[in-house]
């Protein structure tokens, strides 16, 4: 990436940022309700002392009744505030609120920041070993070398519980996944290789002993500080820089680069010239991790070798070593073991993971969130932070190294759900969805994909396959689909399967069978031909009438309402069924189904009735126990109006039907979700907040899916399309991959179609 692409914002803009809505980036919210004297009672005194007494009797409670067990304390004295130097504790509190900032966002670890105002390392140490009652884990930021040795060192003695100082490890960790990639890609092996690291400080001597523990040798790596190499014998190291001398003849950074095969810099820029770069090793691996500005550049260093492979510590150039990748979730599997503390070997397995990861297909949601392309390769080594499995991949490897090597307090059981409640953390959808997701992977099932030349939906039949949940079968013109695989960097683009309607060995049967069909309704043969190869929608919706495929998914690239028109030229609704649509709203904490959504625009009574049991039928496939609200703007009469006896005949309907969910109607929003409201209404036959809320018409339940979606906070899925003969869904048009999977991997287990 240029310069040009720089993320640029003015000081003020910065400032106004940390200052709006409320000064800094961070709150404390109460995670028990705390509404009523019941409920203060039982937060404080009286109730507080039941947890107090167990704790007492057992100190492993405090995992069980505090947040202990997922809280980091992120602490600094701002004696080395990112580039800026000694600025001091108070200086340092916008990073370390962002740093908490950061736990939470990405590992969903609560956080708290703390600024000691000491330069002392002795007091320092005193301080923060003190507050280990308090804390699952003691993240160490911002802090000189060489004091932060001293002090982590003397903290992780003292403190039963995770300590790491990430300047030193988490620069580490995320430049040795980087390395061990750069060196899979050309052909070396750490045992092998030369390494050449400039600078002496916390971050570079971390660096430096990680990939020793890897593998590297000691003597092939030369580590040079500002007076030049440091060689055996040389005069005035101390016990941390004399731990890496080496017997060596260069004296300068010049000469200890010609030859070698790896660069590391944690230095300063312009350290590194284009002649020293044209003096390395064949295909040189070049690290220039200063800052704010690197050794070198990435384009100064591609200039004098273009066989380099660079990586810095910016984002607006390629290869980023970014410590994001890797502290938030190093210290969720730390927690989530109740480690007593983070060693080599979780460092190790967290950076190989990170390396792994960087391998596979690079998912639609950080292509969405880059705006680019990934694919691993020479510019792509490290996974981009924004990519959602690392919550899943990171954690685990270290959670499995604490366990193997006696540090974990607790063990995890099944990792499988292990990965599943991680995930489940961040994403809602997930948690939700798990069982529905593993459901497939053993029951797989065919996927037409109607739209295959489209990127996104492209995306999402490559996820789909790679997951385990069947096979996508691809319609589109062959050679457009095959250029779009080569876009994306798919290496075996001929495994997949293509349907293209111009050379298709089912559109013969296929119009015999649509002729059938439509010969009644205005269309002659060469008409339904025409349909056939040229009608994406039609030729999908026939390869699914023919068996060729068990379901489909559609929408891209035209409105929902004209690829159900397309669709319906094909697929009839089942016997006795209501087409309609369901958006799922999922929360933190809830899930809300809502229908009809999509297609009915004044639903009769009988319409509601099938609206609502079907939809109770979807909830409860999902997990739910449907309790079934019919909404208005009049609850049980109140205000009257002329638009409610759809829903009170609608409600008769399923008292002689005896569905076997709870129901209720007609009810306003709030009589419906809001147990305060209800409790005004003893009569009720809802016993909670209703799940299932079934809209009077179209156009109240399309404004209502959307306005939840933008404003609540919530994440949405569909609208799901029910009823019709065979499983097949409509996405809308600004759908991403993992909207578009989730339909699928939802029409393939039956809940959505």
């Amino acid at each position: 990436m240029s310069e040009d692409n720089k993320i640029e914002f003015t000081e003020r803009e910065a400032l106004f940022y940390h200052q709006t809505i409320r000064p800094g980036k961070i709150e404390i919210i109460a995670s028990k309700p705390m509404a009523s004297q019941r409920d203060l009672s039982l937060a404080y005194s009286p109730g507080v002392a039941v947890p107090v007494r167990a704790i007492a009797e057992d100190a492993n409670d405090a995992f069980e009744y505090t947040a202990k067990g997922n809280l980091v304390a992120v602490i600094s004295n701002g004696t080395a505030i990112l580039g800026l130097g000694n600025l001091g504790a108070l200086a340092a509190k916008p990073v370390m609120e962002g740093k908490a900032v950061l736990f939470k966002r990405f590992a969903d670890v609560d956080s708290i920041d703390i600024e000691l105002n000491t330069e002392d390392p002795d007091a320092f140490i005193e301080a923060v070993a003190l507050m280990e009652p308090s804390f699952g884990g003691i993240n160490l930021e911002d802090i000189k070398a060489p004091e932060c040795f001293q002090i982590e060192q003397a903290l992780r003695e003292r403190m039963n519980i995770p300590v790491m100082h990430d300047d030193q490890h988490g620069t580490a960790i995320i430049s040795a996944a980087g390395l061990v990639n750069a060196c899979h890609l050309t052909g070396r092996d750490f045992k092998d290789v030369k390494v050449v690291v400039n600078g002496a400080g916390a971050a570079a001597i971390a660096c430096t002993e990680l990939i020793k523990a890897m593998g590297v040798r000691h003597e092939n790596v030369t580590m040079c500080d500002s007076k030049g190499v440091i060689w055996r014998g040389r005069e005035g190291l101390d016990q941390f820089k004399s731990a890496h001398a080496i017997d060596t003849d260069a004296r300068t950074l010049a000469e200890a680069l010609k030859g070698a095969d790896i660069f590391l810099g944690l230095s300063v820029k312009g350290a590194v010239t284009q002649d020293m770069v044209k003096g390395m090793a064949d295909q040189p691996i070049i690290f220039a991790m200063a800052n704010p500005d690197p050794e070198i550049t990435p384009p100064e260093a591609k200039a004098a070798r273009a066989d380099a492979i660079v990586a810095t510590g910016r984002s607006d150039y390629p290869n980023q070593v970014n410590n994001v990748l890797g502290f938030p979730f190093i210290f969720r599997g730390a927690l989530d073991v109740r480690a007593t503390a983070i060693n080599e070997e979780m460092k190790i397995a967290a950076a190989v993971a990170i390396a792994e990861l960087a391998r596979e297909q690079v998912p639609e949601e950080v292509a969405a969130a880059y705006g680019k392309n990934h694919q691993f390769g020479l510019d792509y080594i490290i996974p981009a932070p924004f990519d959602p499995r690392l919550m899943e991949v990171v954690p685990s490897a270290v959670a499995k190294a604490a366990m193997d090597t006696g540090v974990a307090r607790t063990q995890i059981a099944d990792f499988d759900a292990y990965r599943h409640a991680l995930k489940a953390r961040l994403n809602p959808t997930t948690s939700v969805l798990t069982n529905v997701y593993a459901q497939v992977r053993q029951n797989p099932k065919r996927m037409i994909f109607a739209e295959a030349e489209n990127e996104v939906v492209l995306r999402a039949a490559i996820q789909y396959r790679d997951f385990g949940y069947g096979e996508p079968i691809l319609v589109g013109r062959t050679q457009a689909v095959l250029d779009k695989f080569a876009e994306l960097g798919v290496s075996d683009p001929e495994s997949y399967h293509i349907e293209n309607s111009a050379v298709s060995e089912h559109v013969e049967p296929m119009v015999a069978m649509l002729y059938k069909r439509l010969q009644r309704r205005g269309y002659l043969e060469r008409d339904v031909r025409r349909m056939v190869n040229q009608d994406r929608n039609v030729f999908s919706s026939g390869l699914l009438k023919l068996g060729v495929g068990d379901a489909m998914i559609t929408g891209m690239t035209r409105p929902f309402g004209q690829s159900m028109t397309e669709i319906r030229r094909v697929l009839d609704a089942k016997d006795g069924a209501l087409p309609f649509g369901i958006h799922m709203m999922v929360g933190k904490a809830h899930t809300v189904f809502l229908a009809d959504t999509t297609i009915n625009e004044r639903p009769t009574a009988e319409d509601l009735t099938v609206i609502a049991t079907e939809t109770a039928a979807v909830a409860r496939r999902m997990g739910h126990e449907p309790r079934v609200a019919f909404l208005s703007y009049s609850t049980f009469g109140n205000p009257a109006g002329k638009w409610l006896e759809n829903i009170r005949e609608a409600v008769h309907i399923l008292d002689e039907q005896d569905p076997g969910f709870e129901y209720e109607g007609d009810v306003a929003p709030d009589a419906a979700l809001n147990p305060k409201v209800m409790a005004q209404y003893p009569f009720s036959r809802l016993t909670a907040p209703a799940n299932v809320l079934i809209m009077p018409g179209l156009q109240s339940a399309n404004i209502s899916a959307k306005l939840l979606r933008e404003l609540a906070g919530t994440t949405t899925i569909g609208p799901m399309l029910i009823g019709m003969e065979k499983p097949v869904q409509i996405v809308p048009m600004t759908a991403i991959a993992p909207d578009v999977l989730t339909l699928a991997v939802l029409a393939a287990a039956g809940i959505a179609g």
